[in-house]
């Protein structure tokens, strides 16, 4: 699977994009070959929304992309802010209880040596993973690798804010070993959920 992640910084109307999104953005999608979901999410004390849609090939986002550039320049019309795009490989889904409006997100940017990837990421599926799916309020995980830059997304998504405050306050002790085996660890946020339509 692969993935888009688009980030409006300093969003001025977070719902309007939502809204546009549902309304106008996901039509567009669904017409897409290889289309298998998109999700919003946001911080909006950070003036934050992200989207990420999934594709069931690289060629299938990259197809996507001249159709859906009207689209996103329409939304960051009505969102505001500065828009980036970035473009990466799913490499682990894990759904326990499939995520929804007021879910809590956090968003772990992190880096590697793109020698380091496949080898790391055996390890978060191996010892990792299990730990964090042991916390209570556990919804789902989702590691994302860019193979060509070393740069990747890691998202869990919580029941509630407490459980991802917990998580993440357990997570502070597997950061050594992470940072041992070359992991940079990169900005972290704390989002909503504000949409998710999923195949």
């Amino acid at each position: 699977m692969y993935t888009r992640v688009l980030e409006f910084a300093g969003a001025k109307d977070i719902d309007g994009g939502v809204e546009y999104l549902r309304h106008k953005v996901v039509p567009i999608l669904d017409a897409q070959k290889g289309h298998r979901g998109i999700t919003a999410n946001a911080d909006r004390s950070g003036a934050l929304l992200g989207i990420l849609s999934l594709w069931e090939t690289e060629a299938d986002r990259e197809a996507s992309d001249g159709v859906l550039a009207n689209a996103r320049q329409e939304a960051l019309e009505i969102v505001g802010g500065e828009l980036t795009v970035e473009n990466y490989e799913q490499l682990l889904a894990d759904v326990s209880t499939p995520p929804g409006p007021g879910s809590a997100l956090m968003v772990q940017r992190i880096s590697m040596d793109t020698a380091k990837i496949d080898e790391n990421f055996a390890f978060f599926k191996s010892d990792v993973v299990p730990r964090i799916k042991a916390n209570a309020g556990f919804q789902s995980i989702r590691n994302m690798m860019n193979r060509e830059t070393g740069h990747g997304l890691v998202g869990t998504v919580w029941a509630d804010q407490d459980a991802m405050k917990a998580a993440a306050a357990e997570a502070q002790s597997r950061r050594q070993e992470a940072i041992a085996r070359g992991v940079s660890f990169d900005s972290v946020s704390s989002r909503e959920i504000l949409y998710s339509l999923l195949r």
